[in-house]
């Protein structure tokens, strides 16, 4: 034994042969009845669906933007501070204040730079960048419409098996049960013929005891 814990047994009904709550509407009411005072099945998934899987692990700020979305929440406002050039609050200002304004502007001109650069990199490769992209997505889109056209067939497969075995042992299941009828009518017809042939026998004895007495 491993300490696994073995999935429970899947009950399956035959709903492609079961006819007999369309027959007889008082047996649904009765199969509710007793539905009702059976335990509640488990709210969890079945054992053997896989857990659900966990979006951006690996990456806090995706995740939490996802979870941003999840819940309808606006967007942040954009901090715009980093984009202003503030002088020092106190005239003339002191050497701390007009150092950490001069680290703040070599801040905001590398930014720009760097903004530059980036434009320059997306005139040159921006649009062949961004026809692979489109070239990978709708590659990505074709495989997932590619299995879930699959998966539906096999869906289709599976439900058409069902029916087909389910309609096989119905014809089994009707075959048994009126062969059963027809030996329970044996049967009974043997009891009744006896019944009458101990009435038979009984009358006889009579009838002898009578001519004896005679």
């Amino acid at each position: 034994m491993d300490g696994t814990q073995r999935p429970s047994a899947v009950l399956d009904s035959l709903p492609y042969y079961d006819s007999d709550l369309e027959q007889y509407p008082i047996l649904k009411e009765k199969v509710e009845q007793e539905l009702a005072r059976e335990p509640k099945p488990p709210q969890g998934l079945h054992p053997l669906v896989p857990p659900p899987y966990d979006l951006f692990k690996n990456n806090p700020m995706l995740a939490a933007e996802l979870a941003r979305v999840e819940a309808h929440q606006p967007l942040p406002p954009l901090d715009t501070v980093r984009y202003q050039l503030p002088a020092p609050t106190t005239s003339p200002g002191t050497d701390e204040e007009w150092q950490a304004a001069l680290r703040n502007a070599h801040a905001q001109l590398e930014h720009q730079r760097i903004r530059h650069t980036n434009l320059a990199l997306l005139q040159s490769y921006g649009a062949n960048a961004w026809r692979i992209h489109n070239y990978r997505l709708e590659e990505a889109a074709k495989q997932a419409e590619k299995a879930l056209e699959e998966l539906k067939e096999k869906t289709v497969e599976l439900n058409r098996q069902r029916k087909n075995t389910q309609t096989n042992y119905g014809a089994q299941l009707t075959a048994l049960e009126i062969k059963w009828t027809e030996l329970l009518s044996s049967i009974l017809q043997i009891e009744m013929a006896n019944v009458a042939l101990d009435a038979e026998v009984s009358r006889i004895h009579k009838r002898e005891a009578e001519l004896e007495n005679m």
